[in-house]
């Protein structure tokens, strides 16, 4: 009988976010390990894997290929890869997303990890993709590292923002994701440091908006004021009371308000009726065009609505402050973008994490070998996977 795997003395008190070579078989499927194992005894071959996905995807393979190289590397194992698109290239369902070859011995058990590091990486950068080319003109922020399972999971979504604003940028001009919100990952939208500047918590602390903005102001000069306005139900007010105490900022373009009102009720001023009348006037065609009551809510409902967004950039433009920029958060996934876009909202820039894969079953990568010693060979129904020579 096969022992228990022991685990390595290195992840006893923490996880392993990319495990080496010794570190593998905890953390594998216990039968690829078995495999492994009895292709040890019976005689290693050499296989070749095909990777797919059962859903359109971008393809975001880097992390996942870096890690396979790496612990290959590690085993002093050989590696070949054929890629079958380019990074960011639209791959539909079921088409392979690579092929890899190597000892059967090596590979056996590195299947489990090298689908963790890449499906939900491809759902989420299609996810990002289609967000910036609906608001084309909007800049985004990644702010979604509080939803993630922990830090590779944060950084495999930081990657796929910037693959899929990359790709929308190159079909459609967008400015697509232009930072995130942690000095880790930063690089992937080529910055040193992480972006944004205040939460809810600091506006408690200084006990009014206004206070909070000076603080941040005295504190960090050289960085982007860009305050939150809600967490006193006053988003109006205190936008105009900040852009007041700010004026030269406000009329050099340099200071921005951030709009994050929770679902739970109407930003100031507003309510069902006033949010129609203030679409009627800024976007009537959105209210003509919405075609179900989560579009119409994203409208002219509570929260961050375009109702919302029009009543405040009104309010600005009346006051005297047309370069205040606007910054809105709170649910923006890509339906919400959507709507966004129907309503022509003045949105400067949009923070969000709802670029994370929605429903988690489509994140499921799948692997099937498809060659064994060279000789073509799949489980049946999968046949689809072989390369078109392989198929004759």
């Amino acid at each position: 009988m096969t022992q228990a795997s022991k685990r390595p003395e290195s992840v006893c008190c923490a996880a392993v976010t990319h495990p080496a070579a010794g570190e593998v078989s905890f953390y594998t499927d216990k039968y690829f390990t078995r495999t492994r194992e009895i292709v040890e005894r019976y005689g290693d071959v050499p296989v070749t894997y095909a990777v797919f996905m059962r859903r359109p995807v971008l393809y975001t393979p880097r992390l996942a290929l870096a890690w396979l190289a790496r612990v290959m590397e590690e085993k002093g194992a050989a590696l070949a890869v054929e890629e079958s698109f380019a990074e960011g290239d639209w791959v539909g369902a079921g088409e392979p997303l690579l092929y890899f070859t190597g000892s059967f011995v090596a590979l056996s058990e590195l299947e489990t990890l090298f689908l963790q590091k890449i499906g939900a990486a491809c759902v989420a950068a299609f996810a990002a993709y289609q967000m910036s080319c609906e608001l084309p003109g909007t800049a985004f922020l990644a702010m979604d590292t509080r939803h993630c399972a922990g830090t590779e999971m944060a950084e495999l979504m930081a990657y796929a923002a910037s693959v899929g604003s990359a790709m929308a940028r190159e079909k459609s001009g967008a400015v697509g994701f232009v930072g995130n919100s942690t000095d880790a990952t930063a690089h992937y939208f080529g910055n040193a440091c992480g972006m944004g500047t205040m939460p809810h918590a600091l506006i408690g602390y200084a006990g009014s908006t206004v206070r909070a903005a000076e603080m941040f102001r005295e504190t960090f000069p050289e960085v982007p004021l860009f305050v939150l306005v809600d967490y006193f139900g006053r988003e109006v007010s205190d936008t105009l009371a900040v852009c007041e105490r700010f004026r030269d900022l406000a009329k050099a373009g340099e200071l921005g308000i951030r709009l994050d009102t929770h679902g739970g009720r109407f930003v100031e001023g507003l309510d069902t009726q006033k949010s129609y009348t203030v679409l009627e006037k800024h976007a009537p065609d959105a209210l003509r065009g919405y075609r179900s009551e989560v579009e119409l809510k994203h409208l002219i409902g509570t929260g961050v609505s375009a109702a919302a967004l029009w009543h405040v950039r009104e309010a600005l433009d009346t006051h005297g402050f047309p370069k205040v920029k606007i910054i809105a958060s709170s649910g923006f996934s890509g339906k919400k973008c959507s709507v966004m876009a129907l309503a022509k909202a003045p949105i400067d820039i949009i923070g969000t994490g709802s670029f994370l894969p929605d429903l988690w079953s489509e994140t499921y990568a799948t692997a099937d070998i498809v060659a064994y010693g060279g000789a073509p060979k799949v489980k049946v129904g999968r046949e689809f996977l072989l390369r078109p020579q392989q198929g004759e």
